[in-house]
């Protein structure tokens, strides 16, 4: 075993592989756990990104409908140093929003995912 003095060193493949993996954490929320009942305790956003008819057939209490397809028009409404949660139906529409939320030069944004599953987290959370 001639480890000692060996160098380590990644190949593209397996640079490509590690930056595909973060990017789909990154896209679909996994990594560090968020505590977002203390987010929303404190004042964050919940903005939910999906259609409006989507919205009122069901949403988390609190939160706003900015339809992604609006959300580049109602950039100027919203406070840049507020913390954001962005939610949809899946996870895919508010991981689109964060990423259009940062660029707009917004600090601190969430993809919460799925509306259904953070409202289990923000509940979960609140009754502990």
């Amino acid at each position: 075993m001639e480890a000692v003095g060996r160098k380590y060193s990644l190949n593209f493949k397996q640079f490509k592989s590690i930056k595909m993996i973060k990017f789909l954490k990154a896209l679909f929320g996994f990594g560090p756990k968020i505590n977002y009942a203390e987010l929303v305790r404190t004042g964050a956003l919940l903005m939910d990104v999906r259609t409006k008819r989507e919205f009122q057939d069901g949403h988390i209490n609190g939160s706003i409908n900015i339809p992604l397809k609006t959300l580049n028009d109602q950039l100027s409404k919203l406070n840049k140093s507020k913390p954001v949660i962005t939610c949809c139906a899946s996870g895919s529409r508010s991981a689109v929003a964060k990423r259009i939320l940062k660029s707009a030069g917004f600090s601190e944004v969430y993809n919460g995912g799925a509306w259904h599953s953070l409202q289990y987290k923000i509940r979960k959370t609140k009754s502990n």
